[in-house]
C-alpha cells in the first residue's frame, strides 16, 4: 500500500497563492486533493493521472488551482491562487490500488473508498 505525505498549507490572505506538496512512497495510478470545510464532507478539488498526465479540476477551482507531478520524486503538487476564503479547509491527498477516474472524482461527492490518505494539511484563506 502506498503511503502518502502531505505538506504546505498556511494562512494566507484573500486572492493570495499557496502550494502543498504530497510524495508518495510508490508507484500509484493517480492522485486526488481533497478539501474538507468545516463542518462539511470531503471532496476532491483537483486530480492528475499518471498514465497521461491528465489534470482534472473542480469547477469552483478552475482556473486559480494547477495540479502537477514531479516523477523523480514521486510528489504531486497543487499549486493554488486567487485563493478565496471558501478554500479554507483541510486538504489530503490520496490514492487507491486501483486505477481511478479522476473526471468523476472532481465532479461528484463521493464517498471515495481510497487505500491511501495522507495526513490533512490546513490551508486559511482570511484577511
Amino acid at each position: 500500500q502506498v503511503q502518502l505525505v502531505g505538506s504546505g498549507g498556511g494562512l494566507v490572505q484573500p486572492g493570495g497563492s499557496l502550494s502543498l506538496s504530497c510524495a508518495a512512497s510508490g508507484d500509484t495510478y493517480a492522485i486526488a486533493w481533497f478539501r474538507q470545510a468545516p463542518g462539511k464532507e470531503r471532496i476532491a478539488v483537483s486530480c492528475i493521472n499518471f498514465s497521461d498526465s491528465k489534470t482534472f479540476h473542480r469547477d469552483s477551482v478552475k482556473g486559480r488551482f494547477t495540479i502537477s507531478r514531479e516523477d523523480a520524486k514521486k510528489t504531486v503538487y497543487l499549486h493554488m491562487n486567487s485563493l478565496k476564503p471558501e478554500d479554507t479547509g483541510v486538504y489530503f491527498c490520496a490514492t487507491d490500488e486501483s486505477p481511478f477516474p479522476c473526471q468523476v472524482v472532481v465532479s461528484t461527492r463521493g464517498p471515495f473508498p481510497f487505500t491511501s490518505w495522507s495526513q490533512g494539511t490546513q490551508v486559511t484563506v482570511s484577511s
